[in-house]
């Protein structure tokens, strides 16, 4: 094939692309859109979720009005741990989301004595506790397996384990790792 037939058939390609590969905008528009919302439903869905602490039953480390981020992953890789700072689906009222720390998993024995923990009979330190903090006493209790003994860091503004039991490991929702709001506070959760 010559130049001129060449120039001709690439000529022909251009034409071709244009009728063919040409979107509307709005079509593109509507694509970039529905891939966005699948997205996001999926992440929030699966992966990550913000949540909103309403009360100060968590303080120091969570303070009413924060906004968090929950992985909804961690806990499909590993299993909960002491310390872990977890949202949950409340064991009373399933609808509403609980926040709280592990204190203690299914099969040791929990017990709270002249404001300092003990498992298994052993004190456990808690740096995180506000300086100071006196609690009313507890236990000692065996945490059933599959469940786990749930607990505010403000201990004294807290409904948590001691007031409605154990918490199952279904209602687990995933571990709180970032607050994000507000700006001042921004960071992982400890």
């Amino acid at each position: 094939m010559d130049r001129e037939g060449l120039k001709e058939v690439h000529e022909g390609q251009k034409e071709e692309v244009k009728k063919k590969g040409r979107r509307p905008l709005f079509a593109e528009i509507f694509e970039s859109v529905a891939i966005a919302v699948v997205l996001a439903v999926v992440i929030r869905l699966f992966v990550l979720e913000p949540f909103y602490i309403p009360s100060g039953s968590m303080e120091p480390t969570l303070k009413e009005n924060d906004r968090i981020i929950v992985s909804k992953l961690n806990y499909r890789f590993q299993e909960p741990k002491r310390g872990d700072i977890v949202v949950f689906k409340f064991p009373r009222d399933p609808k509403r989301n609980f926040v709280k720390r592990l204190i203690a998993v299914g099969g040791e024995t929990v017990a709270l004595k002249d404001g300092h923990l003990y498992i298994n009979g052993q004190a456990v330190p808690e740096d995180y506790l506000p300086p100071g903090l006196r609690f009313s006493d507890y236990g000692p209790r065996e945490v059933p397996e599959g469940c786990y003994f749930m607990l505010g860091d403000n201990r004294n503004n807290s409904d948590d384990s001691r007031v409605w039991g154990f918490l199952p490991e279904n209602l687990i929702v995933g571990k709180a790792v970032l607050i994000y709001w507000p700006l001042d506070r921004i960071g992982i959760v400890h």
